[in-house]
């Protein structure tokens, strides 16, 4: 049986920990910034975490389970 392949959309988009978790970056943080309050860019720039429901399909993927 031939090796698995990371999903390329998957693995530009999330990130696993030391610990295990998987990161991602949130979108909206590209262009037209200006119009966008301080609270929410502040908001956006935090990493988000996957639920632990998804984190298995995520990590298959990523070819790390």
């Amino acid at each position: 049986m031939p090796k698995m392949k990371t999903h390329s959309g998957s693995k530009k988009r999330f990130r696993v920990t030391g610990s295990g978790h998987v990161k991602f970056k949130r979108a909206g943080m590209r262009h037209i910034l200006t119009k966008m309050s301080t609270k929410r860019k502040r908001t956006l720039r935090k990493a988000g975490a996957i639920k632990k429901c998804d984190m298995y399909r995520i990590k298959r993927l990523l070819v790390l389970a």
